[in-house]
């Protein structure tokens, strides 16, 4: 190549560099006119220009927290420990580790299980037995696990997550609880167990008037799988709020599954209309489990004991073939695609404060062996679950462990349709990354492991199997940082059984 050739292409190359110069000059005024004389924002107004770094940093500093600057154990509302822990799970791998703990055991409200000094031996370890759901139903419910997935709508969530949870609770003998935005064919299609929830829409079984229809329950019910229904009266992150699935997103799919129109805002009161007190909701209780023929339970948020304690008088007074078969108990801290802060970080009560209180007035009326307790809200390692079943849960359930299992990042965009793993959005550009085949496996890995650990954690406190375990077999952290036996900050109401 000549020497006039090199010297045309540099003068080609600074002709370039000169334009590209030129119009980042030329960007550069026009964005420092727009932010002198806009009035909406007073740093791009005093600061022009340079006052749009500080945004760009702002919407960065989430992604640097996430992945260079918080420890392990810092992150909420999950932190990076609590989410490897449910990778490892997930991909079937071993969930030991090296050196010693990282957790700060003298955090208060830290549970802490007792060791027996002569625990079971090997032979002598056994599995949770099957618990039966709704004795007095025509078609009782015999739940094979104490862990099981929650309520996510198809609509919240996308096609392919159902389809890799209904596969992999199918694979894990677990339920599936269908959320409220009704039950879709990819529930369906795995063939696993599941638990129909009718919020306050009742989604695809209402009537013209957004009633309670019979006809849709009967339909619904005819449907083997389906094998419990669950009256969605709160919710932790939002209680006392409803929602709107904008009418935009009504498609044709979305509308037959609902009961919608196509088009229609499909809007969510903040409570049942035909539900005004306890007499009302049993009323609705009894409805429902003599048209489906199967067990019938709530999901609420405790607000107050005197509360519940007015519930549970109302049920003694009716009487038992009028009690919820379940009742499931969701924690303040519990999550949701989107919710006014105010309701996710101030109303309801923690489930850790919550299940044993209304585990206690269930025993106290004499309800034990006929309404079992569901516990949810932020519970997805082993150490929740078998704090729970201590507490007095018959059964556990989650459901951002399981967006975990299927690869759920923490990137907080489930109120956008732009999650990046496909989860929490209806576009195809993002679904492509969530394979069926590959995550319904994952997401029943990470429900066996839980079950196994949680085994581990219950053989190591001196009993056979989890629902053995009892208030006494764990120690809560105290603000002095001692420990106290969490029996005796929640005396069990239970004599017959010690605490």
């Amino acid at each position: 190549m000549s020497m006039d050739a090199d010297f045309d292409i540099a003068q080609i190359l600074g002709l370039v560099f000169l334009v590209i110069l030129g119009v980042v000059f030329a960007i550069s005024i026009v964005l420092f006119i727009i932010d002198r004389f806009q009035t909406e924002d007073a740093i791009r107004r005093n600061y022009p220009l340079i006052g749009r770094f500080r945004h760009i940093f702002s919407e960065l500093g989430e992604f640097f927290r996430q992945y260079f600057f918080a420890m392990d154990r810092e992150e909420l509302p999950f932190n990076r420990a609590q989410r490897d822990w449910v990778t490892r799970s997930g991909d079937g791998k071993g969930n030991t580790v090296a050196f010693g703990s990282t957790r700060n055991l003298s955090v208060v409200g830290t549970p802490i299980f007792v060791n027996d000094p002569f625990p079971p031996l090997d032979d002598q370890f056994a599995s949770s037995e099957p618990l039966q759901i709704g004795p007095s139903a025509r078609q009782p419910f015999i739940a094979p696990s104490i862990f099981n997935i929650s309520g996510m709508s198809y609509g919240a969530i996308s096609k392919p997550a159902v389809q890799a949870l209904s596969k992999g609770a199918k694979e894990a003998g677990v339920w599936l609880n269908t959320g409220e935005g009704g039950v879709s064919p990819f529930h369906l299609e795995g063939g696993c167990d599941l638990v129909y929830q009718i919020g306050t829409a009742k989604f695809g079984v209402r009537d013209e008037h957004g009633g309670l229809c019979d006809d849709k329950l009967r339909a619904i019910a005819a449907h083997e799988t389906i094998r419990m229904f669950e009256i969605k009266m709160a919710q932790g992150a939002k209680p006392g709020k409803g929602g709107i699935l904008p009418g935009e997103k009504v498609t044709e799919e979305i509308a037959a599954i609902r009961g919608l129109k196509v088009g229609q805002d499909g809007i969510s009161p903040n409570r049942h209309r035909e539900i005004d007190n306890f007499d009302h909701l049993l009323d609705m209780i009894v409805r429902i489990r003599e048209v489906t023929g199967k067990p019938v339970g709530i999901k609420t948020v405790v607000g107050a004991e005197d509360t519940f304690r007015n519930f549970f008088e109302t049920i003694k007074r009716r009487g038992s073939d009028a009690a919820p078969d379940f009742i499931t108990i969701d924690g303040g801290e519990g999550g949701t695609g989107a919710a006014p802060m105010p309701l996710i970080d101030l109303v309801g009560m923690p489930v850790r404060e919550a299940l044993p209180l209304v585990v206690d007035l269930r025993d106290e009326f004499g309800f034990k062996d006929r309404i079992r307790v569901i516990a949810s809200g932020k519970l997805v390692n082993p150490g929740d679950i078998a704090w729970a079943l201590a507490a007095g849960a018959d059964f556990i359930t989650s459901a951002r462990g399981f967006m975990f299992s299927l690869g759920c990042i923490q990137a907080l965009k489930c109120n956008k349709n732009t999650c990046p793993t496909g989860i929490t959005t209806h576009d195809p550009r993002f679904q492509k990354g969530l394979v069926v085949d590959r995550k319904y496996k994952r997401v029943a890995n990470y429900a066996k492991s839980i079950i196994k650990e949680v085994e581990t954690i219950a053989h190591s406190v001196g009993v056979s199997e989890p629902r053995l375990m009892r208030r006494r077999h764990v120690r809560i952290v105290q603000p002095n940082g001692r420990s106290v036996p969490m029996n005796k900050i929640h005396p069990s109401y239970n004599t017959t059984t010690p605490s």
